[in-house]
């Protein structure tokens, strides 16, 4: 669960953390005459956009100071502000269909993994509009943890008929309930697939709703949650848990019906009653929610839950879910998953051809207020210089919007100090629609593991000082890497700027060019594909400048379908702040297994010689020279440098 932790004395910099502007853009990179949108979220009148070249953005009063130029471009001028909100929260979607707006009698059962079922109502399956009360939901009731069926007539009146057992936590349970609406008869069912010792947890309930009749709508069908109106409407009821196999039946199914439909595809007798038949086993890598009956019901997941997560029937003899896709039929919906903030664009801008590689961001103000939306100009192709930056945006993504310094007082532990908190970080305690990282855990105790840059990352930011930089300095990430952008403007060396997003997609063939690649401070992340590319140039005679540490560390992967969203499983061992269950080691993107990337016979010390093996905060001692540093080969790289 969320600690909101109260620092017991604590350095606030940067005023109170109101933020009242922050945007983000939908790509990080561009190269001349491609387009960037942005999107922009401010609460104040109007706002101002210069473009600026990012040079340093270290505010510690020891370092270079922050440097930044502003380079004109059509999209400086002044904007209307507007307030534009993030809905967190997960769950599928199913268009609206004559089939479900028809509805009479009916049937609803899944099986679900409730992690919260004492936080209030949630929804399992709804074909319910909250604003007028329309439709009917299988839920977990807010009155006793139970599962219950809501009904409403359309006309502002519900009633909620309920089991009376609370569901236990991570337990997994059959539930189902049954409408009749010539009869107003409802039969609701709970059981579960573990018995405890003075554990009432098992119901079957039989009885009438006062619900004349079930006002039609035309919301969709979701599993997880459910909106207040059509469209956009409020988000509401959000579930935590796993749900497997749900299904929707078009009469009331007995008991022995429900069961024949739990063990698998619809049985023959059964196919002209069931409407929906969901199976998500199918799809895993996918967007895609495929429903098995004939009716072709097919949905979506929306804010991304987790996937390739163990379902109700996991042996434990298979441990990759593409080995078997049936034991992996459970979607874990979370009430504060993100993928896309949705935001409306507010301004584009089409990189001019005479803007050299590098840094840039776009400069918000308002008033007081600032906020910078990073992002990088690639070179045009064919006009790359000798020297390339590689900007570790995969890192940024496993941390952005981190919630260390908040959450628990490890980071103080961590860092030998009380915490430092900025205006990011306190904005991003108060408003957590904003996103976690790979390093914080969800709502309902379970680890974070896909992040998205289709939000605001508000430690992605020059100026921004993070509580996880060294003793005497807030350094870390983002900032730590402009130093380097800074030595090399100081230095007078023309260079470009790449991401590791770009190197994952279009792998080898984007570093040829260069004779030196630059590595930022903390390259962590990586997927195959950017892993296999800086091997091949390496072999290929390529020249790699480590300039940091805890690289090469945990093995990642994208999203195949769609753009900036990485997932990371913590497996086995490794420096964590969370641990994946058995079962789920597998990459839900790629079936790929995931964790340390030493683990699968790629150490870091193959790319770069060196690898992070464990870490500690008590004392901290020099490098020393071995022989074969004393080679006159490598005497460039020692220059300046003396022996201890």
């Amino acid at each position: 669960m969320h600690s909101h932790f109260s620092v017991r004395v604590a350095e606030v910099q940067q005023g109170e953390g109101k933020m009242k502007i922050t945007g983000y853009c939908d790509k990080l990179s561009a190269a001349p005459d491609e387009t960037i949108k942005f999107m922009v979220n401010c609460e104040l009148p109007t706002y101002t956009v210069e473009v600026v070249r990012l040079i340093c953005g270290d505010t510690n009063p020891k370092g270079p100071g922050v440097k930044e130029t502003v380079v004109k471009t059509p999209i400086d001028k002044t904007y209307k502000g507007r307030k534009q909100t993030i809905e967190a929260g997960s769950y599928v979607t199913i268009p609206s269909n004559p089939l479900l707006e028809r509805l009479g009698s009916f049937s609803l059962q899944a099986l679900i993994w409730p992690t919260t079922p004492e936080k209030g109502r949630q929804m399992l399956m709804a074909k319910f509009r909250e604003r007028d009360k329309a439709g009917m939901a299988l839920v977990i009731s807010e009155r006793d943890s139970s599962v219950g069926l809501v009904l409403g007539d359309g006309h502002g009146h519900e009633e909620i008929l309920t089991t009376g057992k609370p569901l236990l936590a991570r337990e997994w349970y059959f539930v189902g309930a049954s409408y009749s609406a010539e009869t107003r008869e409802v039969a609701l069912y709970q059981e579960p697939f573990a018995h405890y010792p003075l554990v009432s947890d098992a119901a079957e309930v039989h009885t009438k709703t006062k619900i004349a009749s079930i006002g039609k709508n035309q919301s969709p069908l979701m599993f997880g949650a459910c909106r207040s109106g059509t469209g956009r409407g409020k988000l509401d009821s959000k579930y935590n848990g796993k749900i497997d196999r749900p299904r929707l039946a078009n009469r009331v199914l007995s008991r022995a019906e429900m069961e024949m439909l739990k063990q698998g595809p619809v049985p023959v007798q059964l196919s002209s009653a069931v409407i929906g038949s969901w199976d998500f086993s199918r799809d895993i890598s996918s967007l895609k929610v495929t429903d098995t009956s004939p009716n072709s019901l097919h949905g979506e997941v929306v804010n991304m839950p987790a996937r390739g997560m163990k379902g109700y029937n996991w042996t434990g003899e298979v441990m990759n879910w593409r080995e078997a896709p049936e034991q992996y039929g459970a979607i874990h919906f979370h009430d504060d998953d993100l993928y896309d903030a949705g935001w409306e664009v507010d301004f584009t801008l089409t990189i001019p051809a005479a803007l050299k590689s590098g840094l840039y961001a776009a400069r918000l103000k308002a008033g007081a207020e600032e906020d910078h939306i990073p992002f990088v100009v690639k070179p045009a192709p064919g006009k790359e210089k000798k020297i390339a930056f590689l900007l570790p945006t995969a890192s940024y993504m496993a941390y952005a919007n981190e919630h260390f310094a908040t959450n628990a007082a490890l980071v103080e532990l961590v860092g030998g100090r009380l915490a430092v908190l900025d205006k990011q970080d306190l904005f991003l305690n108060e408003h957590r629609e904003y996103g976690t990282s790979c390093y914080d855990s969800h709502a309902d105790g379970s680890g974070v593991c896909y992040s998205s840059r289709l939000r605001p990352i508000l430690n992605m930011r020059p100026k921004h000082t993070s509580t996880l930089g060294g003793f005497g300095s807030m350094l870390w990430q983002f900032n730590a890497d402009t130093h380097i952008t800074d030595w090399l403007e100081a230095m007078g060396y023309e260079f470009d700027v790449i991401t590791d997003e770009d190197l994952h997609y279009q792998g080898f063939e984007l570093l040829k060019p260069y004779r030196v690649i630059l590595t930022g401070s903390h390259p962590e992340y990586h997927s195959r594909q950017m892993w296999d590319a800086m091997m091949a140039y390496q072999l290929h005679g390529g020249r790699l400048m480590y300039l940091g540490a805890n690289g090469w560390y945990w093995r990642i992967a994208y999203h195949p379908e769609v753009p900036g969203l990485i997932e990371v499983r913590r497996n086995e061992g490794g420096i964590r702040t969370w641990a994946a269950e058995p079962g789920e080691y597998y990459h839900s993107f790629t079936g790929e297994y995931g964790g340390l990337w030493r683990r699968q016979g790629r150490p870091p010390q193959m790319i770069v010689g060196t690898g992070f093996t464990a870490q500690g905060f008590d004392i901290s001692a020099p490098y020393r020279r071995l022989p074969d540093s004393l080679n006159p080969r490598a005497a460039f790289i020692f220059k300046g440098v003396g022996s201890v």
